[in-house]
């Protein structure tokens, strides 16, 4: 018997990327606190909240497999979130202009049943345009990424907001790095391929 695979979000982007997987999930939203800690690095900071999302979801589905992930960006050392606004989006955009952002995705298997834990950070680097404030509020409308680390979404329209893009996994950058979460599922018994 496969065992049951629990996608700790309510992100459609998570969703849309384990479906590529091919495998059968259910998706629960976990109710965490998902303030920084001051001090805390950005890629502590993504690693604690995906562990802490796959944790709180494995206390409700014990025999599952969870997967947990959060992600944030990194611009001149500060830790950027969700803008939920179009005045704050616009306002990271104008910030990222001509600088390299990092993005941190934390990812975590974790299996409450056999105490398995897995959790990886996998970075990713954007280097962005120079844009007019015109093409930025045209980018927005469009896209409207108001629920989107850093304020664009790279698989969409956002592409066009950068020169050149770097790492490991394009796939971390959309929020649920594929390539390693396929190990750590395979290293939590669960077969992908």
């Amino acid at each position: 018997m496969k065992p049951e695979i629990i996608l700790a979000s309510s992100s459609p982007f998570r969703k849309s990327l384990l479906q590529r997987l091919h495998l059968d999930f259910e998706c629960y939203s976990p109710d965490i606190d998902e303030s920084h800690y001051p001090g805390e690095k950005a890629e502590a900071y993504v690693c604690r909240l995906a562990q802490q999302k796959a944790e709180a979801a494995g206390k409700q589905f014990p025999q599952a497999v969870v997967i947990g992930s959060d992600q944030c960006a990194i611009i001149n050392g500060e830790i950027l979130g969700k803008p939920g606004s179009h005045e704050n989006a616009l306002r990271q955009l104008r910030n990222a202009q001509g600088k390299t952002v990092v993005f941190h995705t934390g990812v975590c298997v974790l299996s409450e049943g056999n105490g398995f834990c897995e959790v990886d950070d996998i970075p990713y680097e954007v280097d962005f345009r120079h844009l007019k404030d015109s093409q930025l509020e045209h980018y927005l409308q469009v896209e409207q990424p108001y629920q989107c680390a850093g304020s664009f979404k790279s698989e969409g329209y956002g592409v066009c907001l950068f020169d050149q893009m770097r790492g490991d996994d394009p796939t971390a950058l959309i929020g649920l790095p594929l390539i390693r979460l396929v190990q750590m599922l395979e290293n939590a018994g669960v077969g992908v391929v």
